[in-house]
């Protein structure tokens, strides 16, 4: 049974299973339970995008290479916040 159909069976309002325990009878993590999917923003497209051109010209190449490929190009991906 899918995490959707067990998450519908659960009540948040019944009189004697707290949520824990009808969770722990339809075998869903509490977090599972409360998990509300985050949906793909515009920028994050634009970058898969990019990728998904880069390694259909190069299939070859790994995940450092395209991401010095799309470096090279002006394409900042992966990058980290350092304070040095």
């Amino acid at each position: 049974m899918s995490p959707e159909k067990k998450r519908a069976i659960i009540k948040r309002d019944h009189p004697q299973l707290s949520i824990s325990q009808q969770c722990k009878l339809v075998r869903l993590s509490r977090s599972a339970f409360y998990y509300t999917p985050v949906g793909i923003d515009a920028d994050t497209l634009v970058m898969m995008k990019e990728i998904d051109r880069v390694f259909t010209k190069y299939p070859f190449f790994g995940s450092r290479q395209i991401a010095a490929y799309l470096c090279r190009e002006g394409i900042v991906v992966g990058a980290t916040v350092s304070g040095v």
